[in-house]
């Protein structure tokens, strides 16, 4: 009896129904060193695992990837969970994982320690960026839960410290699923509400896993936008968050933080107090030594001094009005000088001082104009001849050029 002849792709098929039915390969835990790591467009990631000897190839969906909170990278160990299945069109046998965790260190601690060092190279925690907590605020935000010890906390320690200043409180979930996007919300929020001059955003201890919410990234980024000044108090002294890296200031406890956002009052006015008795006492010290200065002078040592001061300031003004004289005068001088430099040029030029010379200027007897040649006048024209003191009004009768005279029937004499 003959068998069937199978294709390629009935042998792949069956092989894959063979691995998918078998018990161990279908949930198989797996440790390995992850390497080709390649985290594709589509959100998948494709990876290999190896040990020392061996290598099988991995693949994880993008459903199943954001799961994890860390970032897998080349070299990292880790424990696998998933099944073993065939790539039909490729007819290779490969691990499909469903979780993934590093192996000897948590995923939230590399997660932590990867969105640390993304965000100090962004400069999210440059010490430069971060604001003054105001010394005398009037109204303070508190983000965190309604129900936690934190906020009963910090409402005792403002109230005990300064009972004038208002507190809001912006109810949140501070653990779970949700509770970042929840804080990070509350922070704009906050924002666009006028007159709050300081937020403190936290909450009571608890496991990493309970503080995870101030370690996301979308916290973080909501701190370090925030335009008011933002005090982070998560957990106990020992905890430490993305969160106080980021925020303006750190406080190692909810207490701590409602202790440094509010000065104490009875402090602040035992403080005014000394002051004020300070400033008696040397605005006192400063009126005896004026008092006893005024009183060792002589009354009529002090009218000497008085009239000697205003005489010195009588001579003063003589000496500085003289000078002033003085200036004047050289000013006055100066300019008479230029003026009647100014006034013989123009004499220069002045056509009535050459007419006095023994010259005259002849006019058209009709238009009125100075006539420069013979051959603007005809004979039988009135001209008139302008001299240094008057004019003379003539009729021309006989013209002269270069060479001769015309008479009056326009002929050389």
């Amino acid at each position: 009896m003959r068998l069937r002849t199978l294709t390629v792709s009935e042998l792949n098929r069956y092989l894959k129904k063979l691995l998918t039915m078998d018990p161990i390969l279908n949930q198989i835990y797996l440790r390995g060193e992850i390497s080709n790591f390649k985290n594709h467009g589509s959100g998948h990631l494709y990876f290999s695992l190896k040990d020392e000897t061996s290598k099988i190839n991995c693949v994880m969906f993008r459903e199943n990837c954001m799961k994890i909170k860390f970032e897998p990278y080349n070299g990292l160990n880790v424990i696998v969970k998933g099944y073993v299945s065939v790539f039909e069109r490729d007819g290779q046998y490969q691990l499909y994982i469903h979780e993934m965790e590093p192996e000897g260190v948590g995923a939230l601690y590399i997660a932590f320690e990867q969105l640390k060092e993304k965000l100090e190279q962004e400069g999210l925690f440059r010490l430069d960026r971060k604001r003054r907590i105001p010394s005398f605020p009037k109204r303070i935000a508190v983000v965190t839960s309604p129900t936690g010890a934190a906020i009963q906390d910090i409402l005792s320690v403002i109230k005990r410290r300064n009972s004038y200043v208002e507190i809001l409180l912006y109810p949140v979930l501070v653990q779970g699923e949700g509770a970042g996007c929840q804080i990070a919300e509350a922070l704009e929020h906050l924002n666009q509400i006028d007159g709050i001059d300081t937020i403190i955003v936290g909450r009571g201890g608890g496991s990493i896993e309970e503080l995870w919410a101030f370690n996301e990234e979308v916290v973080a980024r909501s701190i370090f936008s925030s335009q008011i000044p933002v005090i982070s108090a998560v957990g106990h002294e020992t905890d430490f968050t993305i969160a106080d890296f980021v925020a303006d200031l750190r406080a190692p406890t909810p207490s701590a933080a409602a202790e440094l956002a509010v000065p104490n009052i009875i402090e602040v006015k035992s403080r005014m107090d000394m002051l004020y008795s300070r400033i008696q006492k040397n605005l006192q010290y400063v009126l005896y030594n004026k008092r006893n200065k005024l009183q060792s002078f002589d009354p009529e040592r002090l009218h000497q001094m008085v009239l000697r001061s205003i005489q010195d300031r009588h001579q003063l003004l003589d000496t500085i009005f003289e000078d002033l004289q003085d200036n004047l005068q050289d000013i006055q001088q100066d300019k008479r000088r230029v003026l009647e430099a100014a006034a013989y040029k123009l004499e220069a030029l002045n056509p009535l001082a050459i007419l006095r010379r023994g010259y005259s200027i002849t006019m058209d007897g009709q238009k009125n104009r100075a006539l420069v040649s013979v051959e603007e006048v005809q004979l039988g024209d009135n001209i008139n001849i302008m001299l240094s003191d008057g004019s003379v009004a003539c009729t021309v009768d006989q013209i002269q050029k270069g060479e001769g005279f015309l008479n009056e029937y326009g002929t050389k004499k």
